[in-house]
């Protein structure tokens, strides 16, 4: 599932041909499309350039000189360029054409999609139920939020109108680092333990966006967390596991007590 570091690599794909002019907009499947048409969206942004690209949580935010295309890649989206005679993939959805390539939106599943804002402004208000991103939250500010939320802390972590940006893995692997249980109420948790947490988050997302994604690293817990009774990397361990938030959450019964 695409999370926060993926979509900034998305973000920097785009980047890198803001100013060109887009010479046309095909739509290969309207079903990844959310309140508006084939048409409209072909209409707004053809002869239009993207301007400089933003991200908040999962969201890509590119506005096009007036309208704002607004992304999101749900479970399996994604987004990356291609040479004008690159054979098409059976997923590619939405197509952007320059005159030296593409950018392809590409979503097996479909679950999100893509919107389009008349302006910023309403694009930022499409946004409004979101919580801060987690890459730019300051720690005083992640106090605040975690001493006003109940709950168990993989689903406070996951919960994006509580942070934006995190999702299964990195929420597994951060609890991993700070050496905490994602079971534990987030009440429960004392100041050292919250300074762990953000630390830990930080460090998390600043390797992960180097990757690109959460990287599957041999002393990272997404290295062994799809292994059948795979160790901890830290400890030896077996992992244990069991279904949160309706995915399945990973920790190391050692590293991380009850």
């Amino acid at each position: 599932m695409p999370e926060l570091p993926d979509v900034e690599g998305f973000r920097r794909v785009l980047s890198e041909h803001t100013g060109e002019p887009i010479r046309a907009v095909r739509v290969r499947d309207p079903g990844v499309l959310r309140g508006i048409g084939a048409r409209q969206l072909t209409d707004a942004l053809r002869g239009h350039r993207f301007e400089r690209p933003w991200r908040h949580g999962k969201w890509l935010i590119a506005p096009a000189g007036g309208p704002v295309l607004m992304l999101h890649f749900g479970m399996t989206g994604s987004l990356s360029w291609h040479a004008l005679d690159a054979p098409w993939h059976r997923h590619d959805r939405v197509v952007w054409r320059f005159d030296d390539g593409e950018l392809r939106f590409r979503d097996m599943r479909k679950l999100q999609g893509i919107r389009l804002a008349a302006d910023e402004t309403q694009a930022e208000r499409m946004l409004g139920d979101l919580g801060p991103d987690a890459r730019e939250v300051a720690r005083e500010r992640f106090d605040e939020l975690l001493s006003g939320r109940r709950g168990r802390l993989k689903s406070v972590l996951t919960d994006q109108t509580f942070l934006a940006g995190l999702g299964n893995l990195l929420a597994d692997e951060i609890c991993w680092h700070a050496r905490i249980n994602p079971q534990r109420a987030v009440a429960d948790l004392d100041e050292t333990e919250r300074s762990a947490l953000y630390g830990a988050m930080r460090r998390v997302l600043r390797e992960s966006i180097k990757a690109g994604c959460v990287p599957s690293r041999d002393t990272w817990l997404t290295g062994a967390r799809d292994e059948p009774d795979g160790p901890c990397p830290r400890c030896g361990t077996p992992l244990s596991r069991r279904r949160m938030t309706g995915r399945t959450t990973v920790w190391c019964p050692a590293c991380q007590p009850s």
